[in-house]
């Protein structure tokens, strides 16, 4: 099934808004934003390149609105073939609210938030019956009390630019005009000064998680963290120090300055991956 039902559990924790957001004033106005969209059930598009943390913006919203009771239902719309797609999402009935009767991503997220993940991949079809259903939601929150209620908060993800993408295509910009609330997260290396708290909530996670002891991250190798752009963001951010937790600081920067010497690409040339990494063994020697 490609609608999945996140549970909460270890490695999937709600962090801290506080962290979510960091101290950068451009994630600043994204948090305001969101604390707007909190207040009713407007569908919401969260924007940002890959491992920006786009499902933990969504559960943010789930988690202190209204529906925090309810499911949180997950559904990859780059995932599977079109006519299995909106059939997991809308079930088998023909109407838009019937489909809450069925075994459907609406359904099943009655009362809770329905997540689409990559929705600049839905095809010309499922993006016709998502307009038509985010207006037929907005339609229901307009009317107010006393009326049909609204069974999901729709709240889209995209790491595609669909601003951009949408000048030359109709449908997609009349999919854009549903969205209530529209953010656009920023990348990690455009966020630099929340790099300390990220990596120490990190490592207390991922050493509860894995057993281990709570690692010292060395000033060296935050300097050098400070000076990558991160490509994979916090995604990467979050590789790393698993692999600090589990293998310890030198072994795990000399592994990746392995894996990065055998493959020398942009982003290595970038990064200069190499040369930092190995500083990080030497200042770390040094400062035993």
């Amino acid at each position: 099934m490609i609608a999945e039902t996140v549970q909460t559990s270890p490695f999937m924790e709600q962090p801290d808004p506080g962290l979510i957001f960091g101290s950068t004033p451009g994630m600043h106005e994204v948090r305001c934003t969101l604390e707007r969209a909190l207040e009713d059930g407007l569908p919401v598009l969260i924007e940002g390149e890959s491992g920006t943390g786009k499902e933990v913006i969504g559960r943010f919203l789930h988690r202190y609105s209204a529906r925090r009771d309810g499911p949180f239902v997950k559904v990859n719309c780059g995932a599977m073939p079109v006519r299995q797609l909106e059939s997991e999402i809308f079930g088998h009935g023909t109407g838009i609210f019937e489909a809450e009767e069925t075994k459907s991503a609406i359904g099943t997220a009655s009362n809770g938030t329905l997540f689409f993940d990559e929705i600049g991949e839905a095809d010309v079809d499922l993006q016709q019956r998502l307009i038509r259903t985010f207006h037929a939601s907005r339609s229901e929150i307009q009317r107010g009390a006393g009326q049909k209620e609204v069974s999901a908060r729709f709240v889209c993800a995209s790491t595609i630019d669909l601003n951009s993408k949408g000048r030359d295509n109709a449908l997609l910009s009349e999919l854009m005009r549903c969205f209530g609330y529209r953010v656009r997260l920023l990348p990690l290396r455009d966020r630099r000064g929340d790099l300390p708290q990220l990596c120490a909530y990190l490592a207390k996670r991922f050493a509860r998680n894995f057993g281990r002891p709570v690692p010292h991250l060395d000033p060296a190798v935050l300097e050098a963290f400070g000076q990558w752009n991160w490509p994979g963001n916090i995604r990467e951010l979050e590789n790393w120090i698993a692999r600090i937790v589990v293998f310890g600081t030198e072994e795990a920067i000399l592994a990746g300055a392995r894996q990065r010497g055998n493959k020398v690409d942009g982003a290595s040339r970038r990064h200069r991956a190499t040369r930092i990494n190995m500083s990080f063994v030497r200042r770390s020697r040094r400062n035993r």
